[in-house]
């Protein structure tokens, strides 16, 4: 036997319109009935892999210790991977498809663990089709890691070095300028950045404009001024700023109101980042690949 865990925080892009949540939260309290089921979110937009890994990313470092079910899915009943990925030294095991999404997580816990392919068909669900791994092997296997089944009794240990990667833009930068990237538009229209306060060079000061692309614009692009604040409360008059939000990075912000919409800023738009009194031409953005170890 293995380690048993109580909990299971559960992230999708199924939605709440149909069943698909209902059903993969029942299938865990019929198999273990222990198990508190956490929703961290549903909402994730449908096969953004991309989006789910980043939610997911900003969410481990406060889950409960547990199960993490993660299941962002596009190749669901092709050859890839089902999988299971023990961290910080058997706190957690992350269970989803291995296409990248649970990658980010994994090496923001310090990096994997045993991890092992879900090929065992005892603990899993007897599938009619291929099509819901979430209600028929990934939910089935985080219940039976809370009743204390061990990692590697549920299939075939995979090297974790060869599982697939997830791509986090990189922003670049230079005294002059910062190539930035909106990873993540929250409920109220922040506009979260890859950019941390560290990426930004010692030439900025306090006001930093903001260069976007803008089809309608004469030159094809605009650019606004913004101010470096702490609360969205010190952005009066609909003004815009650069908070340093819950995740440490740098958004683009304004007080109640959407930033994204005022900038028609949209997840994965490339943002030029200069001094208040420099501006340069922005170089091709670059990713880093994230692995699970």
């Amino acid at each position: 036997m293995g380690r048993r865990y109580d909990t299971v925080s559960f992230l999708t892009d199924y939605g709440r319109q149909d069943e698909f949540v209902g059903v993969c939260a029942s299938v865990i309290r019929e198999l273990a009935p222990h198990a508190s089921v956490i929703d961290l979110t549903h909402g994730i937009a449908p096969f953004d892999v991309r989006a789910g890994s980043l939610a997911l990313a900003r969410s481990i470092s406060y889950v409960a210790s547990g199960v993490v079910l993660a299941v962002v899915d596009p190749g669901v009943a092709t050859s890839r991977k089902a999988i299971a990925i023990e961290v910080a030294e058997g706190e957690g095991v992350l269970v989803g498809p291995d296409n990248g999404l649970l990658a980010p997580a994994v090496s923001m816990t310090g990096g994997a663990g045993r991890a092992v392919e879900l090929t065992n068909t005892d603990y899993q669900l007897h599938a009619i089709g291929g099509t819901f791994a979430g209600r028929d092997v990934f939910a089935p296997a985080a219940a039976h890691l809370c009743n204390g089944v061990d990692l590697m009794e549920l299939g075939n240990p995979v090297n974790a070095d060869l599982l697939v990667p997830g791509l986090i833009p990189l922003p670049q930068s230079d005294d002059a300028k910062v190539i930035a990237q909106v990873l993540w538009i929250d409920r109220f229209g922040n506009a979260q950045l890859n950019v941390g306060p560290e990426d930004l060079p010692a030439t900025f000061g306090s006001h930093v404009n903001v260069r976007i692309s803008e089809p309608t614009a004469p030159s094809g692009e605009v650019t606004r001024s913004t101010v470096r604040v702490t609360s969205f409360a010190e952005l009066v008059g609909g003004s815009v700023g650069l908070v340093l939000d819950s995740s440490g990075m740098l958004a683009i912000a304004m007080d109640q109101r959407s930033a994204a919409e005022e900038l028609n800023l949209d997840t994965g738009d490339q943002v030029t980042l200069t001094p208040a009194s420099a501006d340069s031409a922005p170089p091709a953005p670059q990713t880093v690949s994230i692995r699970p170890s």
